[in-house]
């Protein structure tokens, strides 16, 4: 009896030991936090802990780009000129690269060629309904710029995704866009060689940096920050007025 006492009491004394030296670590491990958040924000890893708050945020990718600057008013006008026609062109090449991921990803469930036939007219049906009246109410600008971004948008040049879909998307894309624009659908989009798709490229960056257009990860490899001082003494007036030839 005395030995379970003894015994007792000797686990009890440890424990206490053990909890006070607990206590202090997590005493001294606070006072660190709070010595940190009054001088800063702390970050670990992809989290940040904002000063004076418990709370707990992850950090999103920041892309960081150039503050613009004009030579003038006139290349200031020209610019945002251009970046409306952009901003009206790429929520239907990001459109169409989603209904292409889509119809992918149902053909690949689809194994009768009859029936993966039918699937694309089907799918071709949905799009002119989605697409066509929209499309029609584009300038040729636009237009311009919309096949340059479903090439952008889906590695395919609006030409190729004919030639791919044919028995589906044949009609859809030579009578909506072709047809109403007149232009090449073979046209593709090499900001790192062509000027005009530079401006486009660094328009929709600076758009998804706003928040103005939802990002969609193009399908070309594109490095922006690789290619961008090639292009720092570009003249945007000349380009712009030259995009067609």
């Amino acid at each position: 009896m005395l030995s379970f006492k003894f015994i007792n009491f000797g686990m009890i004394l440890a424990l206490v030991i053990f909890m006070k030296k607990v206590i202090l670590i997590c005493l001294l491990f606070i006072s660190f936090l709070t010595t940190a958040q009054v001088k800063n924000d702390t970050i670990i890893n992809d989290l940040i802990l904002i000063r004076g708050d418990s709370v707990m945020l992850t950090l999103d990718e920041v892309m960081v780009l150039n503050k613009l600057k004009f030579d003038s008013t006139k290349e200031r006008r020209y610019y945002y000129w251009y970046w409306k026609k952009v901003q009206n062109a790429y929520p239907y090449a990001k459109l169409a690269a989603e209904r292409l991921l889509q119809l992918n990803e149902q053909l690949t469930k689809i194994r009768s060629q009859r029936k993966r036939k039918k699937h694309i007219k089907k799918m071709q049906k949905y799009m002119e309904e989605e697409f066509t009246e929209k499309l029609k109410k584009m300038t040729r600008t636009e237009g311009k710029i919309l096949i340059k971004l479903l090439h952008r948008q889906t590695g395919l040049t609006a030409f190729d995704l004919v030639k791919e879909y044919r028995s589906g998307w044949k009609a859809f894309w030579y009578n909506t866009t072709a047809n109403v624009f007149k232009l090449s659908l073979k046209k593709e989009y090499h900001p790192e060689s062509v000027a005009i798709d530079f401006i486009i490229e660094d328009i929709l960056l600076r758009s998804f940096t706003q928040g103005n257009l939802k990002i969609q990860k193009a399908r070309l490899p594109i490095d922006y920050f690789e290619i961008s001082p090639k292009w720092k003494d570009i003249n945007m007036v000349d380009v712009i007025n030259n995009r067609d030839q």
